[in-house]
């Protein structure tokens, strides 16, 4: 080691608390030396003599911002502890500098590729060690600028996808709600009439059959014919079952509107199971049995629930996102299975709804495929999906949390096992 090292003030005017580095070496004066000179650059030093003893260091919370490691050590040497280090989540973007005699190409390589990031060649020289030190802690620093503002970026990104999704989505099912409005309105109105012109019809037709009980031969005919009382009685049936149609079709309308509040803006008390209806009611066809699964059954366990201060249209885009999640879930579930094996084990989705407090929570479960444990810490990630190509964007799920979690200053949470399913759980505050 040079000697000028230990000897030689630091003529720069370091900040203090220029970072923490933690210096490995078996060498008590080459830690002495080390660790004055660092000191005297305004770093904060821990130093360890082993491997062994740098990894229970690092087993805490407060992690350092370098690591400067001998290569030649007792024991555990300098590249199996990198080697270690690198392996661990937590450490493994610390950068790790070597410190090294050897002029070997092969064990520099090496090195490099158990993830240092430099060598300091011995015997050290001031500038040498303070450049590629500081060096190495800016490009630090700068990536972790970096990835900041990528998530920032990510996140800002995800939220005008949400907003625009949520805007089209209430645009699309108000343009739908207002066309639909008009021409059912229309008939709505009409059948009220129908029904009273052909009930005035019927009772004229039965004053003829009183008072001219023997009308011609051709009339007879006609009658036996046509069958006019199978008729008569038919059309009856016919205007109320039309009648029934347009009711349903004026409570989709209704619930479309619902769905979208398109005429409210901004905060609004709101019932939380008028918005769980509609999207149900929207999803309702995905819920029936098709040809490849029987009818997925729902089970709803409400609760009493207050009205709650919350945007509405973004809630129900949340349920809706849940609940094609769900059912999405239960369908690749079922894919590889045949129509006797689902019939015996069909899919559920259980919506249940509660207030605790001043919160309000609401769960919707499947018994779907459920998420891998290596899926779990990404699944609110933008842009992250386990879906195959082309069905799934990877943004459902991450809208949903904005939603909740950043408009809403709730909680969204969910608990799964792997092909037993999966529960996510919203918390709202009522206030």
């Amino acid at each position: 080691m040079s000697a000028t090292i230990g000897n030689q003030k630091n003529s720069r005017n370091c900040d203090p608390a220029r970072g923490i580095i933690l210096v490995v070496d078996d060498n008590l004066a080459n830690l002495e030396v080390l660790s004055s000179f660092l000191d005297q650059s305004n770093f904060e030093v821990w130093a360890t003599r082993s491997g062994e003893k740098a990894i229970q260091k690092l087993d805490t919370d407060h992690l350092p911002d370098l690591i400067l490691l001998d290569v030649m050590m007792p024991g555990m040497d300098g590249f199996e502890t990198c080697k270690h280090l690198k392996s661990d989540p937590r450490i493994q973007d610390i950068p790790i500098i070597f410190m090294t005699a050897l002029s070997d190409t092969a064990d520099k390589v090496k090195g490099l590729q158990l993830g240092a990031v430099d060598y300091i060649t011995k015997p050290f020289q001031y500038e040498e060690v303070f450049v590629r030190i500081e060096n190495q802690l800016k490009l630090r620093n700068l990536t972790k600028t970096l990835i900041a503002k990528n998530g920032e970026l990510q996140q800002a990104q995800t939220q005008l996808i949400q907003a625009e999704k949520i805007a089209t989505l209430g645009h699309l099912t108000a343009g739908i709600a207002h066309e639909v409005n008009n021409p059912i309105n229309f008939i709505a109105g009409n059948l009220n009439f129908v029904e009273e012109y052909v009930q005035e019809v019927v009772d004229l037709l039965k004053l003829y059959q009183k008072y001219l009980p023997d009308p011609p031969v051709e009339i007879q005919n006609a009658i036996k014919t046509k069958d006019i009382s199978f008729l008569l009685n038919d059309l009856s049936k016919i205007i109320q079952s039309m009648q029934v149609g347009t009711d349903r079709v004026i409570e989709i309308v209704s619930s479309l509107n619902n769905f979208s509040r398109h005429r409210e803006a901004g905060n609004k008390l709101t019932n939380l199971h008028e918005g769980l209806e509609s999207t149900l009611l929207i999803l309702g066809h995905r819920l029936k049995a098709n040809a490849h699964r029987p009818t997925i059954q729902l089970i709803k366990e409400y609760g009493e629930l207050p009205h709650i201060e919350c945007y509405p249209g973004e809630i129900n885009q949340v349920f809706m996102n849940l609940i094609c999640n769900a059912i999405d879930a239960i369908e690749e579930t079922q894919n590889n299975q045949d129509f006797e094996e689902i019939s015996k084990y069909p899919g559920v989705i259980r919506i249940q709804t509660e207030s605790i407090g001043e919160r309000v929570i609401l769960r919707i479960a499947d018994n779907g495929s459920g998420i891998s444990e290596a899926d779990r810490t990404k699944i609110f990630d933008a842009f992250y999906t386990t879906k195959t190509i082309g069905k799934g964007t990877g943004l459902g799920l991450s809208i949903a949390y904005q939603i909740v979690v950043n408009n809403h200053r709730g909680k969204l949470s969910f608990h799964s096992t792997q092909s037993n399913g999966t529960e996510f759980v919203i918390e709202l505050p009522i206030r």
